[in-house]
């Protein structure tokens, strides 16, 4: 019997970890491993590339929706780029005025904050959401008012003009790519581009250090209102440096990454536009994601380009997995080039590992390492990295070099605490919450929980074990581990459910909201797969099949904390316009208990409703 097929060569870097034990009962963690120099400012690497391969893509998109490729090399857009920089200069901005983009990812939004901190004009970008979903606009208006743009961006005026006349003074200059909003004067990006550049634009690159501020990247709010993390020069480069002292394969290839991630997440905007940046590679901007109705562009995309790197949350991989399952051509070409897999953003079900891992070895018998890394707007953002073959999922792995992590004791659990050149300086314009989130040694908080995978090893790594500000108590007394709870649920029924949000804060039992992977669903039920949702959720044999797996749990459940006693198949998805979902494609929790508060308290009745499942 032959054992598991080889991996595909990819470099990977060192594991090695130090480890102090304090007598507080805190624990201190890093890597022995130097750091390494990298340079003072990020577009150092772009000019550096622009010089040695002009050709080179640099960034590309599909223009129009679904037709040919738009491609922008090395060489024309650092040409854009000091134009660019040139007509900030020429209007003044300075930290005080940053440039705010309002809309998603595009060539002229890459090279627009390409050319800001070129010449040391921080940006910030904000979730479209804030301009397009919303109907009061009230977090665009409150973001704006903190920020003080000195001129604002958004692709297409018309399309934000509500937004734009809502929460955009109308002193402040405002650029549009095409159809400039009504009422208002706008400038078209390609006279902004049209500037010519002069001597002012590298003078003013020269003065660029690694504690000039390039950008201000807003949290995503999941568990509160969104804060502008600042994000320094010295933050960016450090942090690629970390990715590719623990991933070295990176470096081996001009990376050509097709990608969805959203650039105001720090996922996105920070690492997959640095990975690019810093490693001289080529971005093809995928306007596809992983939800109903947006998967299929990622797929067409995904026919046409290979990538070297596939990066993508957990929901992607699933989507993913079902498209190269159903066509071997498609599956041949996707596993043609890529070396590494990589996902963040919430825990992957075990299945997904093992499923690529066959799909991979049918096509060119070799299996793919798939990273996991762990991190934070805030510190850049990586701080720990499983850079290591493994088919264990929700690892957080080990402090990459240049990173130390502190394990500060939190109740029968450690709360992670980070320093180094990756940690921002701060809140934007807000030093108390600053002040708040540093312990009195200088360590950033992070609010999450991590564990040993083995106590007696640290080298083994360490594991998510659950934000410390979503884990909640019963009335019982007893605390609700959310992390552990939820993911246990979803790998007892994998690949069933896409998400699971845990209620019963201040309540004797538990209850479990569960957003279900639909196609999955019916193909387990023997229904077919284009069912009506609401018809799929009523069916006896899927409530059964969910009936089973609460049971099952609830057998093996030591208390209350540990027992689901109640669930319920959503029927209405989250909603991105409601805030309940955010651009990554991740649950905030807090959102939707709070807009389902009506159908959580009927879960709870006695008796309980006819829709609820019941464990035993």
């Amino acid at each position: 019997m032959s054992g598991p097929a080889p991996y595909r060569p990819f470099r990977l870097g060192p594991t090695a970890v130090e480890t102090e034990r304090r007598a507080d009962g805190s624990i201190l963690m890093r890597s022995p491993v130097p750091l390494g120099p990298y340079p003072v400012k990020i577009t150092d690497r772009l000019v550096e590339t622009a010089r040695a391969h002009p050709d080179r893509v640099l960034i590309a998109r599909r223009e129009p929706a679904g037709g040919p490729w738009r491609e922008v090399t090395y060489g024309e857009g650092l040409q854009i780029i000091r134009r660019l920089g040139q007509g900030l200069l020429d209007r003044g901005l300075t930290p005080e005025t940053p440039v705010v983009v309002l809309s998603g990812s595009s060539i002229e939004h890459a090279l627009l904050i390409f050319a800001a901190m070129h010449v040391g004009v921080p940006y910030a970008s904000l979730t479209p959401a804030y301009s397009l979903l919303s109907t009061d606009f009230a977090k665009l208006k409150q973001l704006t008012a903190l920020l003080t743009p000195g001129l604002v961006y958004a692709e297409d005026g018309e399309a934000f003009a509500s937004a734009i006349e809502a929460a955009v003074p109308p002193d402040v200059e405002v650029v549009v790519r095409r159809s400039p909003p009504p009422g208002r004067t706008a400038t078209l990006f390609d006279d902004l581009a049209a500037t010519q550049a002069t001597g002012a634009v590298e003078a003013a690159a020269a003065k660029v250090g690694p504690d000039t501020i390039a950008k201000i990247l807003f949290t995503s709010g999941s568990t509160g209102t969104p804060k502008g993390v600042i994000n320094t020069q010295g933050m960016l480069c450090s942090n690629q440096r970390m990715f590719n002292a623990v991933l070295p394969g990176m470096e081996d290839q001009p990376q050509v990454l097709i990608d969805w991630l959203p650039w105001h997440h720090a996922s996105g905007g920070n690492q997959i536009l640095g990975i690019i940046l810093y490693n001289g590679g080529s971005l093809y901007i995928d306007d596809g994601r992983p939800m109903a109705g947006a998967f299929d562009q990622t797929i067409a995309n995904l026919r046409e380009i290979a990538p070297t790197t596939y990066f993508t949350v957990p929901k992607g991989y699933v989507e993913l997995i079902r498209h190269l399952k159903a066509d071997a051509a498609f599956r041949d070409h996707f596993f043609s080039r890529v070396g590494m897999f990589y996902y963040s953003g919430a825990a992957l079900p075990d299945h997904v590992i093992h499923e690529l891992n066959e799909l991979s070895t049918a096509a060119y018998g070799e299996r793919m390492v798939m990273i996991s890394g762990y991190g934070a707007t805030e510190i850049g953002p990586l701080g720990l990295c499983a850079n290591w073959h493994t088919e264990r999922s929700g690892l957080a792995g080990l402090p990459v070099p240049g990173a130390e992590l502190k394990l500060a004791p939190f109740g029968d659990k450690y709360e992670a605490r980070m320093k180094g050149p990756g940690i921002m300086p701060g809140y934007w314009r807000s030093p108390e919450l600053t002040r708040a989130a540093f312990d009195e040694e200088g360590w950033y908080r992070m609010g999450d929980a991590l564990a040993f995978v083995d106590a007696e090893d640290p080298g083994q790594g360490l594991a998510f074990d659950g934000r410390i500000a979503e884990d909640f108590k019963l009335t019982t007394g007893t605390w609700v581990n959310v992390a552990n709870l939820r993911g246990g649920l979803i790998d007892a029924a994998s690949p069933l459910i896409s998400d699971v949000v845990l209620a019963g804060a201040g309540r004797e039992t538990l209850a479990a909201l569960i957003f279900p992977n639909l196609v999955e669903l019916a193909e387990a039920a023997g229904l077919p797969t284009d069912t009506e949702r609401a018809a799929l959720l009523a069916d006896p044999r899927v409530r059964g099949l969910f009936q089973e797996v609460l049971d099952r749990l609830a057998a093996k459940a030591t208390g209350s904390s540990q027992r689901i006693a109640r669930g319920v198949l959503m029927l209405e998805p989250a909603s991105a316009a409601a805030g309940e979902m955010t651009d990554k494609g991740t649950i905030n929790q807090k959102a939707l208990l709070a807009n389902r508060k009506a159908m959580v308290d009927a879960l709870y009745a006695d008796p309980p409703p006819e829709w609820a499942i019941v464990a035993a």
